[in-house]
């Protein structure tokens, strides 16, 4: 049958006019490029003839098509359209994904799908699409490490988790590495309900069966008996105590009308890019105060435990790094990046649901702001290799 472009314009035009015809014309025309891929398929290889079609469903125009994939006989015949509708089935769930992980919910991730694509997703729907990209951050958080780092940053946050039909606060562990090249990498996000010494050690061993062998400095908060877990999984490892954390503490015990002045005297304490004053006289120091106070103020007696030593590290290291390990400020703000993610939810159904958004906030980190490697930290390594070679 022989028509003229104008009556084949009028004939599409009242299909385009029908009931949901915009989408028939599209699957016609879709089903008809395939069909025509298949015989140009024919032609370039002769003995494979077809076989008939299978469905597959597509989207058009806010609304479901069931389009018919031409087969062959020997099964080598694949429609091209096929890959330009699966890039666009895979740019869908990278939506979905990249909503969920910037603090929408499920229903508001449908929300704005459908008005989108027209097309409404189920909290369970949304959860199925999202499968790939958890079994990706599952994967991501298992993954082989580097054999040293030149620091690690230890810190823990708590989030409300429902487990076993109650919801409690609990604790979230994440390590920061500072890799050789002074890039960032965050080697692990773990679950533990609460937080102890003897549970950094397990995670710190962890990261050995990954491939870590050895770790140049640990920089972590004043958790009791954290130094000992240290020690143990990483012997030569150096400890700076979170300078920030016990300047809190330390000034939560005087009253309010006090602490612009021990402020001052505690900026003096903690000097911070200087090598005017070594790791001993700088403890020293902080013993005195204790001294100068411990009268009218009894509980500062522990602030002078031998242990804390350890706050007064970072001075072993060059000036322009000193700033960057004498406080865990790098990890409690990507822990403030977790909880930007996390707050908009309450209370999370499990922690899978917060590893898996913990993960991903990680993943857009290392590939964004921590790929830049932070150069100075190369220094660590020179100052490593002169202190060998006076040594020897």
């Amino acid at each position: 049958m022989n028509l003229t472009h104008a009556q084949i314009s009028e004939l599409l035009l009242n299909i385009a006019n029908s009931e949901n015809g915009t989408n028939l014309l599209m699957q016609m025309t879709l089903d008809a490029f395939m069909k025509s891929e298949r015989h140009l398929h024919q032609l370039e290889h002769p003995g494979d003839s077809a076989n008939g079609y299978r469905t597959r469903k597509a989207r058009g125009f806010g609304k479901e098509m069931v389009l018919k994939v031409p087969r062959t006989r020997n099964g080598t015949f694949y429609p091209v359209l096929l890959n330009v509708l699966r890039n666009e089935d895979e740019e869908h769930r990278k939506l979905i994904f990249s909503l969920y992980r910037r603090g929408l919910t499920t229903e508001q991730v449908s929300d704005v799908y459908e008005e989108i694509y027209g097309k409404e997703y189920s909290k369970q729907q949304i959860s199925y699409l999202m499968k790939d990209s958890r079994e990706e951050v599952s994967i991501w958080l298992k993954r082989k490490l580097d054999s040293h780092y030149l620091v690690f940053y230890i810190d823990a946050t708590f989030v409300h988790t429902r487990r076993e039909k109650s919801v409690s606060k609990e604790g979230y562990y994440t390590i920061l590495g500072i890799k050789e090249d002074g890039s960032r990498e965050v080697l692990s996000i773990v679950n533990h309900p609460t937080e102890g010494a003897l549970l950094w050690q397990q995670e710190l061993e962890s990261l050995k069966e990954r491939g870590v062998q050895s770790v140049g400095l640990v920089v972590s908060d004043g958790l009791t008996s954290i130094e000992n877990a240290i020690a143990r999984s990483f012997v030569n490892a150096q400890h700076q105590l979170c300078v920030v954390h016990l300047k809190r503490n330390i000034l939560a015990v005087f009253p309010r009308t006090k602490r612009l002045e021990i402020g001052k005297e505690l900026l003096e304490i903690f000097a911070i890019e200087t090598k005017n004053i070594t790791v001993v006289e700088a403890f020293e120091n902080l013993c005195k105060f204790v001294e100068k106070y411990k009268k009218s103020y009894p509980s500062l007696k522990s602030f002078s435990n031998q242990r804390n030593i350890a706050y007064f590290t970072y001075l072993n290291y060059p000036i322009s790094i000193q700033r960057m390990i004498y406080s865990t400020n790098w990890i409690e703000r990507l822990n403030r990046d977790y909880k930007r993610v996390l707050k908009m939810r309450g209370a999370m159904p499990s922690s899978e649901s917060v590893l898996f958004l913990m993960g991903s906030v990680a993943i857009e980190k290392e590939y964004k702001s921590y790929v830049y490697p932070v150069s100075v930290f190369r220094e660590i390594e020179e100052l490593k290799r002169i202190i060998e070679k006076e040594e020897v």
